[in-house]
């Protein structure tokens, strides 16, 4: 079974993903950001380097989609592929920051994989007001996302609800995370683990 959990910058995606990894013994696959050579460039100039990234994810993210796929236990993947395809590769593109030859290039290269992908058993989408995030992010102090602007937030988590409204490739969970301290709070956990398991195991 592949579990997916999506959500802006700073949406709490990685932390979720390990607690639901140890309570329910799944095999949990974080976005490798330490080992991804164009995160630092791209930050610092993201019209050099936004397309090196965004190939770079797309690919890796199409590789861990196919290897879940082949294993015969549940994987709870942090970040799916379509959210590059449809939030972060589009939005760099109407920000000015990737040509329009490259994002017809990066379509052309989704179109040919989408096909073959399969979707989700569960989507997760973790929904977050722009405060925050930001809290979130200044609490884990990365570096590199120091540079992250507001408007470049708010115009993700515009796309992010765009799309989450339109999603019909499989079952999804829309939770809330802003009043929900899932990290240190059990009973916020816990309810998060009787959503999953009412969609995941028709448990009520």
């Amino acid at each position: 079974m592949h579990i997916a959990i999506a959500g802006n910058i700073g949406a709490g995606k990685t932390t979720l993903t390990g607690l639901l990894a140890k309570h329910y013994g799944w095999e949990a696959q974080y976005e490798s950001l330490e080992n991804n050579p164009y995160i630092t460039d791209f930050y610092e100039d993201m019209q050099r380097w936004s397309f090196n990234l965004q190939v770079y994810f797309l690919n890796s993210r199409f590789t861990n989609v196919r290897n879940i796929r082949q294993r015969g236990n549940t994987v709870i993947q942090d970040r799916t592929i379509y959210e590059d395809a449809y939030i972060f590769a589009p939005n760099l593109h109407s920000m000015g920051l990737m040509s329009t030859r490259d994002f017809d290039t990066y379509q052309s290269i989704f179109t040919s994989i989408r096909s073959s992908l399969e979707p989700p058993d569960l989507m997760i989408y973790l929904r977050a007001s722009i405060p925050a995030l930001v809290n979130r992010i200044q609490k884990r102090g990365r570096e590199y996302e120091d540079s992250i602007r507001l408007d470049y937030l708010k115009r993700l988590n515009e796309r992010y609800e765009a799309w989450i409204s339109t999603y019909n490739d499989g079952k999804l969970l829309i939770i809330d995370v802003d009043d929900l301290d899932f990290e240190s709070n059990a009973e916020d956990l816990g309810s998060i683990i009787g959503r999953i398991d009412s969609e995941v195991y028709g448990l009520f």
